[in-house]
């Protein structure tokens, strides 16, 4: 951050931070996204009527084909469409790409029931398949991942305006971007003083608020291969800087129930944060601003403030 009419704010060189990253990233971050959408609104209106994922091709040389009719499923929804969003998560778990032999294994569908489907998802763009045949998620996947992104923001932004009007301090929430952390909202503080970071932008965990918070959702080895894959940086000499250290910090954290950033990613800056709970992805909401107001004082009228929005949101997201 820099600071400029008394505003602290984001260098335009970490603004483009989230392009550099590889899009297959920002696929992989918003699928979970629009998967639980998705079921949500199964939830609330069963009765819709069926759509049919047309099949597209024929299956692979040597296997015969059989119908595979588009009903509704157990749960009420579209049997076709929950295959493909399985299909979607399965090779999001496996980093974004999975061959069709390796889908087979992982799933109980029929090898010509994958075949339609992948083929179907990859004349639609969500699914591209690679010259050695391994399919791997598609760049349309990208334009929904933005809108998501953006859904998620507003869905959590009333809570944030809450916190804002409550603490006069600005409200951000953060989800996690493979071994990053990508903001996906902020409603900035009413002070000329005031922390201000872009939608979008992209920052390590360990010396962030919400970084800290979504890190101590994790298990301990998938915190050390996102300080292998990133490394421990220290911006300024209060910045965690091994990984023993950060990993008797997440145990407080977990324990004690919210993450400060105690100027470790900005001098004069710091920060409180706590987790969202029933998130698609680690996902976590703080309040921020400088040091001279977000004191131990004011942290203890705002944990519990933060605690109650993130519940509030997490109703949201469910439906209740």
């Amino acid at each position: 951050m820099i600071r400029i009419a008394g505003i602290l704010t984001t260098p335009a060189r970490e603004r483009g931070d989230l392009e550099r990253a590889g899009s297959f990233s920002t696929e992989r971050i918003y699928l979970s996204m629009m998967v639980k959408l998705y079921r949500h609104r199964m939830r609330r209106c069963p009765e819709q009527e069926d759509i049919t994922l047309a099949a597209s091709s024929q299956p692979p040389a040597g296997v015969d084909s059989v119908p595979a009719p588009t009903r509704p499923s157990a749960g009420g929804g579209v049997q076709s469409v929950e295959r493909a969003f399985e299909l979607l998560e399965l090779m999001m778990r496996s980093g974004g790409e999975a061959a069709l032999s390796e889908l087979s294994l992982a799933t109980t569908l029929p090898l010509p029931t994958i075949h339609r489907l992948l083929r179907t998802l990859v004349t639609l763009g969500y699914v591209s398949q690679r010259p050695n045949r391994r399919y791997v998620l598609g760049p349309q996947l990208i334009r929904l991942g933005d809108m998501a992104q953006q859904q998620l923001g507003i869905l959590a932004r009333p809570q944030l305006v809450e916190l804002v009007d409550r603490l006069g301090e600005s409200a951000n929430m953060a989800v996690l971007d493979t071994d990053m952390i990508a903001y996906v909202a902020q409603v900035p503080s009413p002070h000329s003083m005031r922390t201000f970071i872009e939608v979008g932008a992209r920052k390590h965990l360990h010396d962030t608020g919400v970084g800290k918070a979504i890190l101590a959702q994790l298990p301990d080895d998938r915190v050390r291969s996102i300080v292998v894959a990133r490394g421990l940086p220290t911006p300024t000499a209060k910045s965690i800087g091994t990984i023993d250290e950060l990993l008797d910090e997440l145990v407080v954290i977990r324990t004690r129930g919210y993450a400060i950033d105690d100027e470790e990613q900005e001098n004069g800056v710091r920060c409180y944060a706590v987790a969202v709970d029933g998130t698609p992805l680690p996902t976590a909401i703080s309040v921020s601003g400088p040091s001279t107001r977000v004191d131990d004082a004011f942290g203890v009228r705002a944990v519990p403030l933060l605690h109650t929005a993130a519940q509030k949101i997490s109703s949201t997201l469910r439906g209740s």
